[in-house]
């Protein structure tokens, strides 16, 4: 095994959950009216998330679970070049605590956050707030079990049914008082048509402050949701359009190029994967941290909430600083919200952190750029992990020195989540 001197903090990594979380977590009386509000079905022959008694039915190859198809030892170019016509298993580790250590071991990660999955997708938009109060007191219960297998490894972004804003403010109250739970999961998206930046929520960023826990920002594509809520639909739809039947004619001509020409030909440009997992976590982040964080002020009027972006890189965070610097210098009316006008100074200041990939030629050309304000993420068991090996390697391609690796890759992550950095792997 590779040796490294410092320890690695996987910011981003996900859980796949299991049936035991309905069928032995939530509560008896929960039961029926929670598989109705949300339940991820995993067939042979087909899969499906029910949302509010609704099926959303899997339209990827269904025998590639992108979402925890990776394993260790697999490179990307292995995963594309899968069978798509047998049938690949999802790895253990997704759901098992054990498996899930072992893999850890193998991809240089000490210490790891947990995501959810399903409950990342369908969550946000169970409409009965009884029923998400309990599927979250189910989620939370179930994963602190999960971490309790390696207590200073495994920590979890924990649920908190935003549906209700009291009844988020009581599990947030509970779970800030388990080791396992630094930090809760928020979906940049709309929560029955509202935004993160409405005054609904002022009472969160509060709370959050108050208790010490981290916001845990992590998108999600959408595509096993209704449309609305994130980018992830609208970027399906413009690739069904791609996707329709069209006429060309002989050097452009045709019938429809006002040409006169009438040899013309039927084609279809047909897309056989997902586009929104490309576009849809950075435009996701984007739009957040723009409308929320800076241009709402939620980073000034909470200066001691701490947050991490994930899942959406972290090089497009200077662009958006430039176009609120253009704005706030050249429209007058700005002037007159109560919203500061300095954004370079505000996310100095502010202490939020962006997750990034170690493949961001960005970061690796302008690493001090971006070293105090980063955390990496695998993804793991997406079908685009990354090991702690690959970033070392990365950056040490880069020219990176150790202490700047050692920052982006645990010591910025344990300092956002105030959790003890221990060392398990690789020493």
């Amino acid at each position: 095994m590779p040796r490294k001197g410092f320890a690695v903090f996987d910011a981003d990594s996900h859980v796949v959950e299991p049936r035991a979380l309905w069928e032995k977590y939530l509560e008896p009386e929960y039961r029926v009216p929670g598989r109705l509000a949300l339940w991820r079905e995993e067939g042979k022959l087909g899969s499906y998330l029910k949302l509010n008694g609704e099926v959303y039915r899997d339209t990827e190859n269904p025998n590639i679970p992108s979402y925890a198809v990776w394993r260790p030892g697999m490179t990307w170019d292995s995963i594309g070049e899968l069978d798509p016509k047998l049938s690949h298993s999802a790895n253990e580790g997704a759901s098992e605590p054990l498996a899930r250590l072992r893999d850890m071991d193998e991809m240089g990660v000490d210490q790891a956050l947990l995501y959810p999955t399903w409950f990342a997708e369908g969550f946000p938009l169970v409409k009965d707030p009884d029923i998400a109060y309990a599927l979250a007191r189910a989620y939370n219960d179930w994963i602190a079990d999960f971490c309790h297998a390696a207590p200073d490894r495994l920590f979890a972004a924990a649920m908190i049914p935003l549906q209700n804003m009291d009844f988020a403010i009581e599990e947030l109250q509970r779970v800030a008082k388990l080791a396992c739970f630094p930090a809760v999961f928020i979906r940049p998206a709309f929560i029955e048509g509202r935004y993160l930046n409405h005054p609904f929520y002022e009472p969160l960023w509060g709370a959050l402050e108050n208790l010490g826990v981290t916001a845990a920002v992590h998108p999600t594509p959408g595509l096993w949701n209704p449309e609305g809520i994130s980018h992830g639909p609208f970027i399906e739809k413009i690739k069904g359009r791609l996707s329709q039947a069209s006429f060309l004619g002989a050097s452009g001509r045709g019938p429809f190029a006002g040409g006169s020409s009438t040899d013309f030909y039927l084609t279809g440009l047909q897309l056989g994967h997902a586009v929104s997992p490309i576009l849809s976590y950075w435009l996701d982040n984007y739009l957040f941290v723009a409308s929320t964080l800076l241009g709402f002020s939620v980073m000034d009027r909470y200066p001691k909430m701490k947050m991490v972006v994930a899942h959406g890189k972290a090089t497009w965070m200077h662009e958006v600083l430039e176009k609120m610097e253009a704005s706030t210098r050249t429209i007058p009316l700005v002037h007159f919200y109560p919203v500061r006008t300095d954004p370079e100074e505000m996310w100095k200041d502010g202490r939020v952190m962006l997750g990034f990939d170690a493949d961001e030629r960005g970061i690796q050309r302008l690493p001090h750029h971006y070293a105090d304000k980063i955390v990496w993420g695998s993804r793991y068991p997406h079908q685009d992990t990354t090991t702690a090996w690959d970033a070392i390697a990365r950056l040490n391609e880069a020219r990176v020195d150790e202490e700047t690796i050692g920052r982006m890759l645990g010591a910025n992550a344990a300092q956002q989540f105030c959790i003890k950095l221990m060392q398990k792997v690789g020493a």
